[in-house]
């Protein structure tokens, strides 16, 4: 490994995320298409929210008088009806959960505040306050006034939004071109099988997964053999992608050609080294307009590494503004040691804002079952050797 490429926790952070200096072409999609999509353009407000004064619910609408004590039931209206203002003095419509309150009425009392009520007239309770359950047009928000920032990751709640306005087409960011494969002779497909000399691809199906869960569509580009002119032929074919994931190959053995191989093509290392544990070996560049993110071959670093590094990274080249984890202040409940001088990445598990690490943090990169039972991620700094009880520590959440 090239020393000269190590770098810091923080010098990875920054220099991957720089990677993401582009944004995608535009496209537009139906708003049922839309969920998950990133918005390449302000959303503001074309209809008022409401888009007229209605009721909040079920009861009586009337103009407010100090002592009004009953009123006689002018009409009745229903959600969709448009009745124009006709109230004579002592006279209230019944009306229905979001039907249009006309003009001549500022104040709804619900069926149940009534001291009673039959099919002609009501007797008003003393406590009733003007504007009860009277929702205002453009209470809520008003035309003109900014709703879905671009850059945001559309949610069903911002589809709903959208709604409201009757909107049916948005314009986004098109979705990225991902490639993901693993390298090694020794790794077979899950429809393959595996001799007791082989192993299963853990990586490349559990990296396409970990993508889903944030939005990504990844392909499965399969196994490159450990040779490199193969791998060389490969990565020329793949600069069609946005983005290339590997996982394997980047280490210092004899067999590790993955950053040979890419150098053919064009590749130019952001960093190639990280000091932490797990994930020392991972590598990322770029390949011409192409990001890579080469992560280690065990699959606990290699999930880990991706998750910290390139997700970031995808959000972000997806025009993304909130690209950043969200991080978490929780109790450490058992006591724990990590060793100094880089920084650590513990797994263990949130709950009820107590973190508890797994297995004293006594695990291999190579593991799987540390990612199954964990759900949170703590990273040490360089300094610290461990971890006292009811010591207050910061997290992300997987």
């Amino acid at each position: 490994m090239n020393k000269a490429h190590v770098v810091s926790f923080e010098a990875a952070m920054t220099l991957s995320q720089n990677l993401a200096s582009t944004k995608p072409h535009l496209v537009w999609v139906s708003v049922f298409d839309a969920l998950g999509r990133t918005l390449a353009k302000e959303i503001t407000c074309k209809k008022n929210l409401p888009s007229y004064n209605n009721a909040a619910l079920d009861g009586f609408a009337f103009k407010y008088e100090e002592g009004l004590s009953e009123l006689h039931i002018k009409t009745t209206i229903l959600a969709g009806n448009v009745v124009e203002p006709s109230l004579g003095e002592h006279e209230c419509y019944k009306i229905m959960t979001g039907a249009k309150v006309p003009s001549d009425a500022d104040t709804i009392i619900p069926f149940e505040e009534c001291l009673s009520y039959d099919d002609h007239k009501i007797a008003l309770s003393p406590n009733v306050k003007k504007g009860n359950a009277l929702r205002l047009k453009g209470e809520e928000e008003c035309v003109g006034a900014p709703l879905l920032g671009e850059g945001t990751c559309l949610t069903s709640r911002d589809i709903a939004l959208l709604a409201s306005q009757g909107i049916s087409m948005v314009e986004v960011y098109k979705r990225l071109s991902i490639a993901v494969f693993s390298t090694g002779d020794e790794l077979k497909s899950p429809w393959e099988n595996a001799s007791e000399d082989e192993i299963y691809d853990i990586n490349a199906l559990a990296l396409i997964a970990l993508l889903s869960e944030h939005g990504f569509v990844a392909h499965y580009c399969g196994v490159i053999p450990d040779n490199l002119d193969a791998a060389t032929e490969y990565f020329a074919r793949m600069k069609q992608y946005d983005v290339l994931v590997t996982s394997g190959g980047v280490s210092m053995g004899e067999a590790d050609f993955v950053e040979r191989a890419l150098l053919k093509n064009g590749f130019e290392a952001s960093f190639h080294g990280i000091n932490i544990k797990p994930g020392k070996p991972t590598m990322m560049g770029k390949m011409g307009e192409t990001i890579v993110a080469s992560m280690p071959g065990n699959p606990l670093a290699a999930y880990v590494n991706a998750f910290l590094f390139l997700i970031p990274v995808l959000k972000k080249l997806q025009g993304q503004k909130k690209f950043h984890f969200e991080s978490i202040r929780a109790r450490n409940v058992e006591p724990f040691k990590v060793k100094s001088g880089r920084v650590n990445l513990v797994l263990g598990t949130l709950n009820d804002g107590e973190f508890h690490v797994f297995g004293a943090n006594k695990y291999g990169s190579g593991m799987v079952k540390p990612l199954i039972n964990s759900n949170a991620l703590w990273i040490s700094d360089e300094v610290i050797s461990s971890v006292e009880a009811s010591f207050e520590i910061t997290i992300l959440k997987f």
